[in-house]
């Protein structure tokens, strides 16, 4: 009895033990557990301030000129950026408005190997209401223009960038010089292709 008196004695030791080591992992998991929540805590915190700068950069700075935050300080050294000032503004001709021809431009170009068949579609860049007003008023000859300006190309010089290139700056050379000759002023700022196919 004393032998199974012992080995309960050993088995209560043993299971003790265990319990113990499960105790104590316990309280590891748990202690682990706290860290990790610590962590994505800190980690959306920092996150946050992120983001929230990222937005005071972007969207808070109602100022887009500086030097009229110098200027409002009363410093003296801001008196030469208030002078260049007015000179900039004159410089402005007033805002950017697009003019659409009504009509894409569909023609026959050659080719060194074949005729193709170009679709362009046309858009102009004037500056201020009454600029708009006036290529509105003269788009049949301005189509005129584009037109005759197309047709004088050949599809080689179509086929590479360099060539479309080549093509809006004759147009809009073409194009202002009609303008002028009929408004005085050339009124378009510049050609610009919002659809181009070639076949």
């Amino acid at each position: 009895m004393a032998e199974a008196g012992k080995g309960k004695a050993k088995g209560q030791a043993k299971g003790k033990g265990k319990a113990d080591a499960k105790g104590e992992e316990l309280e590891m998991e748990e202690g682990g557990g706290k860290s990790k929540k610590m962590i994505i805590i800190i980690v959306a915190v920092v996150l946050l301030v992120v983001v929230g700068v990222g937005a005071y950069f972007m969207f808070g700075s109602s100022d887009p000129d500086p030097s009229a935050q110098e200027a409002t300080l009363g410093d003296d050294s801001a008196a030469p950026a208030q002078e260049a000032t007015p000179i900039e503004a004159s410089v402005s001709v007033g805002t950017a408005l697009y003019v659409a021809m009504p009509r894409p431009f569909v023609f026959n170009v050659p080719g060194s190997v074949r005729d193709r068949l170009v679709q362009i579609k046309v858009q102009l860049l004037v500056r201020g209401d009454s600029a708009e007003e006036q290529a509105k008023r003269h788009i049949p000859l301005i189509e005129g223009a584009l037109l005759k300006t197309f047709s004088a190309t050949n599809a080689d010089d179509l086929s590479t960038t360099i060539g479309k290139e080549t093509l809006k700056g004759k147009a809009l050379q073409d194009v202002q010089a009609t303008m002028i000759n009929i408004t005085g002023k050339k009124i378009i700022e510049r050609v610009l292709f919002t659809g181009f196919v070639m076949q």
